[in-house]
C-alpha cells in the first residue's frame, strides 16, 4: 500500500473513507446510477429498483452504518481521483471475516484492473485488523464476476437462494478467501 493525497492507494485506485452526510448521500447516488446500468440485463428491472430500494439506497446506507456496523469507501481512479466506483461491507467478529458486500463500477471504469485493486485493499484491511479471511456473495449468473474472483484466489464454499421479499431471490455463490 502507498498513500496519495492522503488516502490509502493499491495499484490503480485509491479508496476514500465514506464519513459524512453529504459522502452518504454521494453513495446513495453513485449506487443507483451503477446499479441501473448492470442489474436490469441479469434480474430485470423491478428487482433492480427493488434491490435499489432495500439495499442501495440512502436510508439503506444509513441504516446498514449506524445498525451493522457498514464502511463504505468511494474507489477512486489513483491516476486523476476521478470516482470510478464503491465497495463496502463489515467485519464478522464471531466469524474473524471482513463480509464484502459490495464491490460496484461504473460500466466505464470495469476492464481498468480497479477490482484487483479492491481486493488488494481488503486483503490488507483483513491483515491489517486480523482477520482470517473475506468472503462475498456473487449473482451465479455474473460469470464475468465469478472468474475475476477465482483468479483473485476465491473459492466457492456455499450456494444459497436467499429471499428478499415482493417474490424475488437473490441466486449467490458464497466465496471465501483466506488471508
Amino acid at each position: 500500500m502507498e498513500q496519495r493525497n492522503n488516502l490509502p492507494t493499491f495499484g490503480a485506485a485509491s479508496f476514500e473513507a465514506v464519513a459524512t452526510p453529504e459522502q452518504v448521500q454521494q453513495l446513495a447516488e453513485l449506487a443507483g446510477a451503477i446499479w441501473r446500468e448492470y442489474w436490469p440485463a441479469t434480474i430485470g428491472a423491478a428487482q433492480t429498483e427493488y434491490m435499489i430500494e432495500h439495499f442501495q439506497s440512502l436510508p439503506a446506507i444509513e441504516r446498514d452504518m449506524a445498525e451493522h456496523g457498514y464502511e463504505y469507501w468511494f474507489v477512486r481512479a489513483a491516476d486523476d481521483g476521478r470516482i470510478v466506483g464503491y465497495t463496502g461491507g463489515h467485519v464478522e467478529p464471531e466469524t474473524n471475516r471482513f463480509f464484502v458486500s459490495k464491490i460496484y463500477l461504473l460500466a466505464s471504469e470495469r476492464g481498468k484492473h480497479f477490482a484487483s485493486a479492491v481486493i488488494a485493499f481488503y486483503e490488507d484491511l483483513c491483515r491489517t485488523r486480523g482477520l482470517r479471511a473475506m468472503y462475498l456473495t456473487v449473482n451465479k449468473h455474473n460469470e464475468l464476476g465469478i472468474r475475476a474472483y477465482v483468479a483473485k484466489g476465491f473459492e466457492t464454499i456455499d450456494a444459497v437462494e436467499t429471499d428478499i421479499g415482493s417474490g424475488f431471490i437473490m441466486d449467490d455463490y458464497i466465496m471465501e478467501k483466506a488471508v
